[in-house]
Order: structure tokens, then sequence, then C-alpha cells
């Protein structure tokens, strides 16, 4: 359940870019970096897609989803306090880069200002970076710090696209509400991509279409 169709597409095109996702995330992917500090970031290579969302908000289940994989990315023990950004080899057309979770009530003041610091160094400077998936909880209201986030997404100047999570949780009309929501949203923001996703990562909900969206922006397959 998305917005997929949000840029005309004749029903090959589809199925040829849902084809292309399902190949892409069927594929190696594997963890090759971490990085606490922006001098620690690996050199640029393959186009990278980062995932940002309050803490709690269904990221690494995500991510795990997309990947068809169990464990490749993992919650943090304490949410708010992890920094590390995490990258993934997605067949070497693809890094994906789990970012830490925002927002925790809990985490220490300076996590909460490297937000502001390094995150925002890493989303302004990376020249490879393609776009944010920005996560939202189908199941709550907007917070302040994704309101936030959004504006800090703005300053940057990095394209970012909303994802819902935990789609399955909602009654259908209280689900598109919040997608109602979710474009309303994106409408405000220069830095906002067109067109949202409502995922689940228990039903496997809007992961093809979603996986078809990222995929377009991967290297071309080899050969």
């Amino acid at each position: 359940m998305s917005d997929f169709n949000a840029t005309p597409r004749t029903p090959d095109e589809e199925e040829r870019l849902l084809e292309a996702g399902r190949l892409l995330f069927a594929g190696p992917c594997d963890f090759f970096f971490g990085a606490q500090k922006l001098e620690q970031l690996p050199p640029p290579g393959a186009p990278e897609i980062a995932f940002a969302g309050r803490s709690n908000v269904g990221k690494s289940s995500l991510i795990n989803a997309l990947t068809g994989r169990r464990a490749l990315a993992r919650a943090s023990s304490e949410p708010g306090r992890t920094k590390q950004l995490n990258f993934f080899d997605l067949g070497g057309r693809l890094t994906l880069v789990d970012m830490p979770g925002y927002g925790y009530a809990r985490a220490a003041k300076d996590v909460k200002e490297d937000w502001q610091g390094m995150m925002f160094a890493y989303l302004r400077g990376r020249p490879t970076l393609q776009r944010v998936i920005l996560l939202l909880d189908s199941r709550i209201e907007l917070k302040a710090s994704d309101r936030e986030i959004m504006t800090l997404l703005d300053r940057a100047a990095v394209t970012f696209q909303i994802v819902l999570t935990k789609c399955d949780a909602p009654r259908p009309g209280a689900l598109e509400a919040k997608r109602s929501q979710a474009a309303d949203l994106a409408r405000q923001h220069p830095a906002a991509y067109p067109g949202t996703f409502a995922t689940s990562s228990d039903t496997g909900m809007g992961i093809p279409e979603l996986r078809a969206e990222l995929a377009a922006l991967a290297l071309p397959q080899a050969g």
C-alpha cells in the first residue's frame, strides 16, 4: 500500500520496477562499516540511501524486511544512545545507511545534540547520499522531533521520502488519515520527495514497492 503511482507509469513499467527491486534486494547485503565520527566515514562509493527515524519507529525491522534478513540491522539495547552510522553494501549497487534514532526522551543531552552536529554534517556533505527514508510510526501522532528533523533535512537540502511503519496496526480509516497527513507534510517541505509509502515489516505491506523505488536509484546491473 503506497503512493507508488505518484509518478505515472504503465503497468509494464511498474512490473519491471517491482522485479528490479526484488532482484536487487534478494542479492547479497553485508555490513561493511560503522562510523562514530565524520572523519571515520568510508570513502564515497555506490549511491547511498539513509534510513532515519525516531527511536523505536521500526527502522531496523524495515531494513531487515527489505533485505529479507532477520538480523542484518539490530536495534540498540538502549534506544537513543547509539551514535554510529552503519553502512551496508547491497550487491555493490547501493549502500544502505542505518542512522541513529532520534527523539528518545531519556537520551543524554549530548547524544541529542549529536543529531544536530555529526548527522547534519553527514547529510549536508555526503556526495553519494541520494535520499533519506524518513520513517514515521503510523500508530502515533507526529512528534515535535519529527518536525525538527524535516526542517533539518530542508536546511541540509537533502531529498527525503516519508515512509510509514507498522501499518498493519491502525484500522483502515485511521491509516488512510495518517497517509493523507504524510502526503500533506511532504507538500510542506521543499526537500520532501513526492510519494509516500505505507509499510509493515510483519506483513510485508508496501515492501515490494519500496524496494522498487530504491532500486531505481541503484547503479546499473553489471553486464
